[in-house]
């Protein structure tokens, strides 16, 4: 039998306001643990929420931003349960009435189609603590500086039907909401993870199958990995007989696997009913106005730009676009160098990319900045180094021996164009070069590229490639 798998994700986005949802804690990471939660947070008796107007913003800009409705009247809900690191017994979500519904996004898939997934809702909630267990021997501890940390868990429709999909769709959300500045993104502090509902079915049937969720799944492979793993798991375990039930699952990043964690919860399990010490959202159209005039531009419209703009490729504009200080960077790389978006381009996805990589650093932290590199690409437009050279000149750069200029002049790099200067490196590579000058004169063409090749030695890659091939022609036709 041929299966369908049927994906659905609910992805945690923390949102990067600089306090709490309910509270003015503060939401810095790494603080020593239990130092950033503040009464509010805890829940003792006597105190209320209040909430942080920013998270109201920062909802509204991703609505818009993916044509979904941001709803004028939202209302927050207790939703309940217990857990150690939950200390007030409830945590403070929304349910009925979300701040945002009905929306989409369109992603690129590998075989360069696209395909709409539509987004059901993203409504705000509080985080909750964090359980400690490797440093306990026998116990557990508990860190509340994350409670009360405001999150936006957005939910798709089950639209999704392989984890490469699911992968395409999670790194899109990622780009856009740090495009638009409301999350940093940063997976290894938490800050952006999934849940993932997977379920399988025969092929040509409309129903769904029985689902399995896979909890806080933090990295672009892991979900990948998890979701394989959990079709292979359900299409084996429904050819041999068996029922897939609904639980909650959890990723081994190790064994990579997913092993069974709890029964899946409905949602009259945690008995949702309205906060009463919150007021509903009320939004007024001059807000949602204000949201959207702020709005930057979105990453499938810079894709697309680029490509009018610059004459760049789909798959560049699409590389470029991935991050919003990658596109920041390239474009101010480009208009450094003259508007020469296509040069810039390569240096910003070749030599610039490879460096950090090599060095393990962010763009941020570059040592060279968009001006230094378009400064230096201006050098390889106006003839004065080759585009060889200039991969000595960016190495320097980046080791701080100073800006593209200071080190050609100093390093001796200017490409020699002199027509006179390169005919008479030519003539005597053609002297010393009896045997393979009787080669090409014999038909075998192919020994023109030993010519060029001892002329640039020669020179030590000093000659304009260009000026030798023409001159070398000429040359060895007369």
């Amino acid at each position: 039998m041929e299966w369908e798998p049927v994906i659905g994700l609910e992805i945690h986005a923390q949102l990067a306001t600089s306090s709490k949802i309910f509270s003015g804690a503060s939401t810095a990471f790494g603080a020593q643990p239990n130092t950033q939660a503040c009464a509010v947070d805890l829940g003792l008796p006597g105190v209320l929420p209040v909430l942080n107007r920013e998270v109201i913003r920062m909802a509204a800009s991703f609505g818009l931003a993916t044509g979904s409705t941001v709803s004028k009247r939202s209302v927050f809900a207790r939703k309940n349960y217990f857990y150690p690191d939950l200390p007030k017994g409830y945590q403070i979500s929304q349910y009925e009435l979300p701040v945002v519904q009905d929306g989409e996004l369109t992603i690129e898939l590998e075989d360069g189609t696209s395909k709409r997934i539509g987004i059901t809702r993203a409504h705000l909630e509080e985080d909750a603590g964090k359980s400690l267990h490797e440093d306990f021997h026998g116990m557990t501890g508990i860190d509340l500086n994350r409670a009360g940390t405001p999150l936006l868990e957005i939910v798709s429709e089950p639209d999704m039907r392989s984890a490469k999909e699911a992968v395409a769709y999670m790194k899109m959300i990622h780009s856009l909401v740090r495009y638009l500045e409301i999350s940093d993104g940063n997976m290894q502090e938490g800050s952006f993870r999934c849940d993932a509902n997977v379920s399988v079915r025969p092929v040509g049937r409309e129903s769904f199958g029985t689902r399995a969720e896979i909890k806080n799944i933090n990295s672009f492979r892991f979900v990948e990995q998890a979701i394989n793993y959990e079709i292979e798991r359900q299409i084996l375990l429904l050819e041999s007989g068996g029922a897939v039930i609904q639980e909650t699952r959890l990723f081994d990043p190790d064994r990579h696997e997913t092993r069974s964690m709890r029964s899946k919860e409905e949602a009259n399990d945690y008995r949702y009913f309205p906060d009463p010490d919150l007021l509903p959202v009320v939004l007024d159209q001059e807000f949602i106005d204000g949201v959207a005039a702020a709005l930057p531009e979105l990453p499938a419209a810079r894709r697309q730009r680029f490509v009018d703009q610059y004459g760049l490729s789909d798959y560049d504009a699409g590389v470029l676009t991935a991050s919003r200080e990658f596109a920041e960077f390239f474009e101010a790389t480009a208009r450094e160098a003259g508007g020469n978006g296509k040069l810039a381009a390569n240096w910003v996805m070749g030599e610039f990319t490879a460096a950090l990589n090599k060095g393990g650093i962010d763009i941020a932290d570059s040592p060279v900045s968009s001006g230094d590199l378009g400064r230096m690409l201006l050098r390889i437009d106006d003839g004065t180094i080759s585009g060889k050279i200039a991969k000595q000149v960016f190495e320097a750069m980046w080791n701080g021996e100073g800006d593209a200029d200071r080190i050609i002049e100093e390093k001796g790099l200017k490409q020699i164009t002199d027509p006179a200067a390169i005919e008479a490196v030519i003539r005597e590579v053609l002297e010393n070069s009896p045997k393979q000058l009787e080669q090409y004169r014999g038909g075998q063409e192919k020994v023109f590229g030993y010519f060029v090749g001892q002329v640039m030695k020669a020179t030590k890659g000093k000659a304009n490639p260009g000026e030798v091939n023409a001159l070398l022609k000429k040359m060895l036709g007369s």
